[in-house]
C-alpha cells in the first residue's frame, strides 16, 4: 500500500521524504521530471524494538510502507491534470504544509499562511472529485436515455449523494458507505474518499507548540484528517547525530520526547488502516503488516498463503503479557499464552505462532 505526498513548492516536501526513506537527494528528480518518486518507510514500533531485546533473534525484520513523493504542486501542474493521474493509486495522501518563515525561501504565495494552503488544496481535492463525478454523471444519463438499468440507476443515486457531499465542502470519506456501495466505486479514482495526512512543517522553536488554532485543528480532525507536526530542519539536524546517548540529549534540549520522523512512519501506517503482528520464529523477529480487522487465517495469509489454505490454529501471546512477565516461557508458565481459531481478529500487536497443515 502507498501514500502519496503531496503539497506546494518550498515546503520541505523532498526533505521529508528524504528522512523517511533515506532516498539520496540527488537521486530525487520528482521536482524537474514531473514523475513521481517511490520510496520505502522503515515503520519504527517501539514494541518491535522491545521484542528484539527480549527474544535478541540473529534477524530482525520491521514493517515497512511504500511512499510516492509526487512533483511540486502548481497551477500547471494541476491544470495538465496529472496531480491527479499520479494520486489515484495512492492509498492515502500525505499533505505537507509549511509553516515556518524564511526570507530565503519563497512562498508561491508570497506570505506563509498555513491555514490557507491547507483549505487550498483541500478544495483542490473536492473540485477535482466533483469533476469525475459530473463527467461520470453525463455518461451515465445518455446510457439511461438508451437503456434502462438497474445496477447504473444504484450507481447515479450514489454518485449524487457523492456530488451533495462534495458541494458543501465536505469530503468524500465522512459519508458511511454500504459493502455494496463500496463495490460500485471500486475502480473509481475518488481522492477525498482516501484517508488523508496533514503533516505542519513548523519553524524549530516551535516543534513543542500548537501552531494552528484549536478550532481550525478541531475542524479537520471532524473530517476525518490526521494530524501532526514536524520541523525538517530539525530532523534533518537529529539524523546527524550517529550515538543514541547524544540524539536523546537533542532531544531533551528540544523538550520533545521522539523523532516526529519516526512518529510519522507510524501514522502514515494508521491512516492506511494498517496494525502489524509480530512472529519470532527460526532466530527472526518479524512484523507483519495486515488490514485492521484481519482474520487469524488472514494474518496467516500475509505469512504464506499455504499457511492461510492449512490453517489450524494460532498460538497468541499479547504484547503487554510479553512485556510484563519478561520472556515467552513465563507468558507460558502463567497461563497467558492462547490459542484461537479462525474466527479470532488479530489485534495489533500480537505475537503469533501459526499452526497449519497442507
Amino acid at each position: 500500500m502507498e501514500v502519496g505526498i503531496i503539497g506546494l513548492p518550498q515546503v520541505g516536501k523532498k526533505t521529508i521524504f528524504r528522512l523517511l526513506t533515506a532516498v539520496e537527494t540527488e537521486k530525487m528528480d520528482a521536482e524537474k521530471t514531473k514523475a513521481p518518486l517511490k520510496g520505502v518507510v522503515e515503520v519504527k514500533d517501539p514494541r518491535f524494538d522491545k521484542i528484539v531485546s527480549i527474544y535478541s533473534p540473529e534477524k530482525k525484520t520491521p514493517a515497512h510502507i511504500t511512499v510516492v513523493l509526487m512533483p511540486k504542486i502548481d497551477k500547471d501542474y494541476i491544470r495538465s491534470g496529472e496531480f491527479y493521474e499520479h494520486l489515484e493509486d495512492s492509498d492515502a495522501l500525505c499533505h505537507i504544509v509549511r509553516s515556518f518563515e524564511d526570507d530565503a525561501i519563497y512562498h508561491i504565495d508570497g506570505t506563509v499562511d498555513a491555514a490557507r494552503d491547507i483549505a487550498s488544496i483541500n478544495a483542490e481535492l473536492i473540485l477535482a472529485d466533483l469533476v469525475f463525478i459530473e463527467k461520470r454523471l453525463e455518461r451515465l444519463d445518455k446510457d439511461l436515455k438508451k437503456k434502462q438499468d438497474k445496477e447504473e440507476h444504484k450507481e447515479r443515486e450514489l454518485l449524487d449523494r457523492f456530488k451533495g457531499q462534495l458541494e458543501k465542502e465536505l469530503p468524500l470519506r465522512l459519508l458511511e458507505l454500504s459493502d455494496e456501495d463500496r463495490k460500485i466505486i471500486s475502480s473509481y479514482p475518488f481522492l477525498t474518499l482516501k484517508p488523508i495526512i496533514i503533516a505542519l512543517n513548523v519553524a524549530e522553536g516551535d516543534i513543542a507548540k500548537d501552531v494552528l488554532p484549536a478550532e481550525f485543528l478541531e475542524k479537520y480532525l471532524k473530517e476525518g484528517s490526521y494530524f501532526m507536526q514536524t520541523s525538517a530542519k530539525i530532523e534533518s539536524e537529529l539524523a546527524s547525530i550517529e550515538a543514541d546517548n547524544e540524539r536523546e540529549q537533542f532531544l531533551k534540549v528540544l523538550g520533545i520526547e521522539e523523532s516526529s520522523i519516526d512518529k510519522m512512519t507510524r501514522l502514515l501506517y494508521e491512516a492506511l488502516g494498517l496494525i502489524s503482528f509480530f512472529t519470532t520464529a527460526n532466530k527472526e523477529v518479524r512484523a507483519w503488516t495486515i488490514k485492521k480487522g484481519s482474520t487469524a487465517p488472514q494474518a496467516a495469509g500475509a505469512i504464506h498463503t499455504d499457511m492461510e489454505r492449512g490453517f489450524i490454529r494460532a498460538e497468541v501471546i499479547k504484547y503487554d503479557d510479553l512485556l510484563a512477565l519478561g520472556d515467552e516461557h513465563k507468558v507460558k508458565e502463567a497461563g497467558k499464552l492462547m490459542v484461537k481459531g479462525k474466527d479470532y481478529i488479530v489485534c495489533d500487536g500480537d505475537i503469533l505462532q501459526i499452526r497449519f497443515n497442507v
